[in-house]
């Protein structure tokens, strides 16, 4: 028997009851593979050989149902489902355990490289067009695998340990193949514990919002700051923003953050001096939210900053993730007078077209460039690049990460007006900001004894 003769249903035998067959595509269900699953442990338990089991999700399958309606996306599913079967190796069996989601048992793959190749096959296969009749369309699977009986024993513990393995693809982008392992689950109950923390940390108000200051290369006087979380939990420690925003990202609650930290960082804003701006971070789910936009404004109203003093920034990867909606969302932003930057340029995967499109006011060059300019050419050539473009785009720049004068100098020469790093000032509290923008006005009142520090009103607590 070929291992898609286990899933077929044939004129020439008896028909599977429906309790174990999914209607659409004919394979097995859940308790089909369930059954399958204790059948294997149980022949294995005396001496227990490894199998694996797999779940296979596609990549963003409801958009599908969405554009196309739900008769392509059950073609699409079919379509699935057969070139699985197809491609099943000796013994393999495959179900359909959910709407887009697909289960298989493969009882000759004993460990994680194995798996990985199998996993590897099953995406080529997987991404190859889709046949819709008047269009064809093109779609990834993420992938996650349990080994027995490392993974668990029983069929929930190893489905458990498969779909801990599939979150952790997900996470990691479309198209991703991961083995479970304790070092994966450790990680995952460390976000899970992080996560809420988190939520009751922002209940609390216990999210604080740091200033990095932004200077004018030419004489170190501050133009702006820019907002950066940062959270000291009681049990666990200090924990990175590059850990626990993005999970606030990925669990749903980054509006609630966002609000907390912008309104935080705004309320600090609106006492520097009116010349002086604040630069905030926007997450990828925000960039396309269509309410983003209104959202921002309402939050700077009620502390009462002026919009024209706020800038947000974005990075490349955000902004390909939808570049249609992002850009609808950058446009209503510039509509209501706030400025949009794009951060960490020369790291992501937009073109210089994108550029043009979304008529960006600034623009910040990547660290990684920065810290090896003094001594890598091509680290200097291509900052240079990116500044004359810039010129010519009418885009001003800023140069991110800046930790040494022979760097500041470099950057001065090719003709950057304004950076930010460890060299002007890491990271302070609100009441330092106050502190250093009193400092820069007592130096330019001695320099400049009728010099008139600030053409707006300025509030200094």
């Amino acid at each position: 028997m070929t291992p898609e003769d286990d899933n077929l249903d044939t004129s020439s035998k008896s028909p599977k009851p429906v309790a174990y067959t999914d209607p659409l595509t004919g394979l097995g269900n859940r308790r089909r593979l369930m059954d399958k699953i204790r059948k294997l442990a149980a022949e294995r338990a005396d001496d227990p050989a490894p199998f694996t089991i797999g779940i296979a999700n596609i990549d963003g399958f409801k958009p599908i149902n969405d554009l196309f309606g739900h008769a392509a996306g059950d073609e699409i599913l079919c379509q699935v489902a057969h070139r699985l079967r197809a491609c099943l190796p000796d013994g393999g069996f495959v179900a359909r355990i959910e709407s887009d989601e697909f289960a298989f048992v493969l009882p000759l793959v004993f460990e994680k490289k194995g798996a990985e190749k199998i996993g590897r096959m099953f995406k080529d296969v997987l991404s190859a067009p889709y046949d819709l009749g008047d269009r064809n369309v093109r779609l990834s699977a993420s992938f996650g695998f349990a080994v027995y009986p490392f993974a668990g024993e029983q069929f929930a513990e190893l489905l458990k340990s498969a779909d801990t393995a599939l979150y952790r693809s997900k996470r990691r982008g479309r198209g991703q193949i991961t083995v479970y392992s304790e070092e994966i689950a450790e990680e995952m109950r460390y976000g899970t514990q992080v996560e809420q923390a988190l939520r009751r940390a922002i209940i609390a108000d216990e999210v604080a919002v740091h200033f990095q200051p932004i200077v004018d290369l030419t004489d170190g006087s501050i133009q702006g700051f820019e907002a950066l979380a940062r959270w000291s939990d009681r049990e666990l420690g200090v924990v990175s923003p590059g850990v626990f925003i993005p999970l606030a990202e990925e669990r749903g609650f980054i509006d609630s953050l966002t609000e907390t930290l912008l309104k935080k960082a705004a309320e600090t804003a609106k006492h520097w001096p009116s010349e002086m701006f604040l630069s905030f971070n926007l997450s990828s789910a925000q960039l396309i939210d269509p309410a983003t936009a209104f959202n921002m404004l309402a939050i700077i109203n009620r502390v009462g900053l002026d919009p024209s003093r706020l800038e947000l920034e974005i990075t490349e990867t955000a902004m390909m993730s939808d570049p249609e909606i992002a850009a609808k969302v950058i446009q209503e932003l510039h509509a209501l007078g706030i400025r949009v930057s794009l951060d960490d340029f020369g790291t992501g995967q937009s073109s210089l077209g994108r550029l043009r499109e979304f008529a960006f006011n600034k623009l910040k060059i990547d660290r990684s460039f920065i810290s090896e300019i003094t001594v890598d050419k091509s680290s200097e050539h291509i900052v240079r690049a990116i500044l004359m473009m810039c010129k010519g785009l009418n885009l001003k720049v800023i140069a991110e990460g800046i930790e040494t004068e022979d760097q500041a100098e470099m950057l001065r020469s090719l003709g950057c007006k304004s950076g930010q790093g460890w060299l002007y000032g890491k990271a302070v509290d609100s009441a330092e900001t106050f502190r250093l923008i009193e400092a820069q006005q007592k130096a330019q009142l001695e320099a400049y004894p009728t010099f008139v520090v600030s053409s707006g009103s300025s509030d200094l607590p």
